[in-house]
């Protein structure tokens, strides 16, 4: 089934023109099904290449889906227009009542600060709070993994002397775990980023597992039981260009970025590069939303309370 998503976002030309099922508002609207309610927090300058990206990864689901684009609440974006905000997003705080199948906290380009120098490390730390209470299941990607395990579990992140960047191999260390359920035992992820998780600050207790890792870029995947939350630190969400345009831009910026590894074809950035993650990437969001909807209450109103149902 398909995806629920504005029927003016630029997003849904994208999606429709690669075959991405995109349900009109009138359709859903007589179909006598609960639409799991996936809310995605875009920390990102360019909010359209992101949201596009995850409705593309989440809208492949069988099910029916409605996606609620959210910002923060005072944040003002450098990169894209208040007008196309007010039309396709809703401020944290309109919609802190509401509750939500599943939450994606994405990744922001602030992870050279100190988490309490961000300007919206407040209402960061007051989102990671209501995840608890008014979500089934979150999900934390890049700088949001760094928050969330800094907030809740007290983990360091580590600094690294040059910037991980490309196309990386990557390790499954839990092929029992429902959410790589049918993965590969080695697979390709893409990966930008200058933080790597602290191993020696994870809990003694166990209460993070990981799932994917990597010999050459460390940690990728964690699931964390306590406060039913995954957290991903790299990129299936990337499209095939992601890595290609950031080198661009950085290059023209004067920056003499690293090039991507294992990435361009013979490390040649004139050549298109090819995507090798792509189908990993469907199968991890597939596995994700199955879990959440064998496990979440059908009355959302339960997410939250003694009768929530159990994610595992």
């Amino acid at each position: 089934m398909p995806i629920r998503i504005p029927d003016d976002l630029p997003a849904r030309k994208v999606l429709e023109a690669e075959g991405v099922n995109v349900m009109d508002s009138a359709r859903a609207a007589r179909q006598d099904i609960r639409p799991l309610q996936i809310g995605l927090l875009n920390l990102m300058p360019n909010k359209e290449r992101t949201e596009t990206q995850f409705a593309r990864l989440v809208g492949a689901s069988p099910l029916q889906i409605d996606l609620t684009l959210v910002r923060i609440s005072d944040h003002k974006s450098k990169n894209t227009s208040e007008e196309y905000l007010q039309s396709f997003y809703s401020r944290w705080e309109d919609i802190r009542a509401r509750k939500f199948d599943g939450f994606i906290v994405t990744g922001a380009p602030v992870a050279h600060l100190p988490f309490e120098e961000v300007r919206y490390w407040p209402e960061m730390v007051e989102i990671m709070n209501w995840t608890q209470t008014n979500v089934h299941a979150p999900m934390f990607i890049c700088w949001g993994v760094q928050a969330a395990l800094y907030h809740f579990h007290n983990v360091s992140r580590k600094r690294r002397q040059e910037k991980a960047v490309g196309v990386y191999r990557h390790q499954n260390l839990a092929p029992t775990s429902p959410f790589l359920r049918g993965f590969s035992d080695d697979f390709a992820i893409p990966v930008s980023r200058y933080n790597d998780i602290d191993r020696t600050t994870l809990p003694a207790d166990g209460s993070l597992r990981i799932l994917i890792d990597s010999d050459e870029v460390g940690i990728c995947m964690l699931e964390d039981q306590k406060y039913r939350a995954l957290y991903m630190l790299n990129h299936f969400e990337y499209d095939t260009r992601s890595l290609a345009d950031e080198f661009a831009r950085d290059e023209k910026a004067g920056l003499n970025p690293l090039l991507p590894v294992n990435y361009f074809p013979g490390d040649d950035p004139s050549r298109e590069p090819v995507n090798v993650w792509r189908a990993t990437a469907h199968l991890f969001f597939q596995n994700w939303i199955n879990e959440i909807y064998q496990s979440t209450p059908f009355d959302l109103a339960a997410i939250g309370t003694d009768n929530e149902y159990s994610w595992k």
